[in-house]
């Protein structure tokens, strides 16, 4: 496994933190991520740092699975109670102490794991010149996964906040930080949230 760290030196008003789905709903439901809470106080810092270079994205549940297509309406059947017809009023919205950094802070909902499909993503990062992106959020094997790879695709550097990232699985989230470190050596740079910070000049 290769060493992590920010490799490629420090990061510059180019530089977005892509915050993924940090919501009540991965809080209050079913679908509840037990490091949620942990993890908040390092986003938060991350959001607060640089809340006018921060996008918030959001998981927005099919309103009903007769609504979803291919093996999305299959997954909405089995989470029914997770639909936007089944779930209660604020369910959607970002953890309050996320949410009061909107605006300067963005607002980016998607309508499944990746924040490039069917979003205007791309077109707000080419807006900002971007050309790195720091991902933090929820989970680390499912939606995080899809933004950093989706990232990696699109030539971004590609920064991972280990201490701001959480899932339901302890294994898959260790077997992820492994992957990055082994097989996009290149790409994806893994680092705390102090020492991104610390690299982070306007």
């Amino acid at each position: 496994m290769g060493e992590g760290g920010l490799r490629h030196g420090p990061l510059g008003r180019h530089a977005v933190h892509l915050c993924i789905d940090m919501q009540i709903l991965f809080r209050d439901t079913e679908w509840h991520t037990p490091w949620l809470e942990r993890v908040l106080p390092m986003v938060e810092r991350l959001a607060t740092a640089w809340p006018e270079r921060t996008i918030f994205t959001r998981f927005i549940p099919a309103s009903r699975p007769e609504a979803a297509k291919g093996t999305w309406r299959r997954y909405w059947q089995r989470w029914r109670s997770l639909t936007l017809e089944a779930l209660p009023p604020g369910q959607i919205e970002l953890l309050p102490p996320l949410a009061r950094l909107v605006p300067p802070a963005e607002l980016l909902d998607k309508p499944g794991y990746s924040p490039w499909f069917d979003t205007a993503l791309e077109a707000r990062l080419a807006a900002r010149g971007t050309d790195t992106l720091v991902v933090s959020g929820a989970e680390t094997d499912i939606c995080v996964l899809a933004a950093v790879l989706g990232a990696v695709d699109r030539g971004y550097r590609v920064v991972v906040p280990v201490d701001a990232l959480c899932s339901s699985s302890d294994a898959m989230h260790d077997a992820l930080l492994g992957l990055y470190h082994s097989r996009y050596g290149q790409q994806v740079e893994t680092a705390s949230t102090e020492e991104i910070l610390a690299a982070w000049r306007d």
